[in-house]
């Protein structure tokens, strides 16, 4: 009778192990992804403020440039203007009332003619964007906020809406306002407190800093602008700040 030896057993037993490893290899589903890799890799959607507005979260990342198209005749004219102040980050700390918050301080110039304008400000009409340096792309994106009208000393404070239930605007003046960028607006990655954080952090390159655009809509802008003209549905009725643009006649 044959008998195998050890040796002859381990050498026949080797192949049946590897071929069972390669069939459990072949047959068994690969496990699925992690919840943390299936959120990466789903896109981000807008949605909705809870000061009111709309967060645009869609945008985080896309880079088309801080300018948005135009809707009408004159938005790159100065008559009347929307003018970018400063901006940035404030924590009142525990001393003070209130919740961190990122500011927008622009203002309103009126031209050659007075300008008037409903209050509230813009109510739901304005819109905020940072965009990072060095095709970054958005940071921050919000819709349908509305601004305050102040002051326009340091501290910013709030002024009473007249009684017309209007602000008037003379020749030549400036209405101060201030637009407060929800932080539910930030797109991931960035907060408040750094959204307005330049690339390198210490440098004297505006272009290596966000660029803000600020937008304000409301149709006394567009009939300021159209006159007396027949075809006033032409002009737009949006002001529109853009903190740095590229210099198109280097282009």
């Amino acid at each position: 009778m044959f008998r195998a030896s050890l040796r002859s057993w381990l050498i026949l037993a080797v192949p049946v192990v590897g071929l069972l490893v390669l069939t459990y290899s072949a047959t068994t589903p690969e496990p699925p992804p992690s919840a943390e890799v299936r959120a990466a890799a789903e896109p981000l959607r807008d949605r909705p403020l809870s000061s009111g507005g709309t967060a645009r979260l869609s945008q985080c990342g896309v880079n088309e440039g801080p300018r948005p198209e135009p809707r009408g005749k004159g938005e790159r004219g100065t008559d009347p203007q929307l003018v970018l102040r400063s901006w940035g980050y404030h924590d009142p700390g525990p001393k003070e009332p209130g919740e961190p918050r990122f500011t927008v301080h622009a203002s309103i110039l009126a031209g050659d003619r007075h300008l008037v304008l409903d209050a509230p400000l813009g109510e739901g009409s304005v819109t905020l964007d940072l965009h990072g340096p060095h095709g970054e792309g958005v940071r921050a994106s919000a819709r349908g906020l509305t601004a305050t009208v102040v002051d326009g000393s340091y501290e910013s404070q709030p002024v009473d809406i007249p009684e017309s239930g209007r602000f008037w605007i003379e020749p030549g003046e400036e209405l101060f306002l201030d637009v407060e960028l929800p932080a539910g607006a930030v797109c991931p990655g960035h907060s408040l407190l750094d959204v307005s954080q330049c690339s390198p952090e210490h440098t004297n390159d505006a272009a290596d800093c966000p660029n803000l655009t600020l937008t304000f809509t409301d149709p006394a802008i567009r009939a300021y602008r159209a006159g007396t003209a027949e075809d006033a549905g032409s002009f737009s009725d949006r002001l529109v700040a853009v903190f740095l643009e590229p210099d198109v006649s280097r282009v």
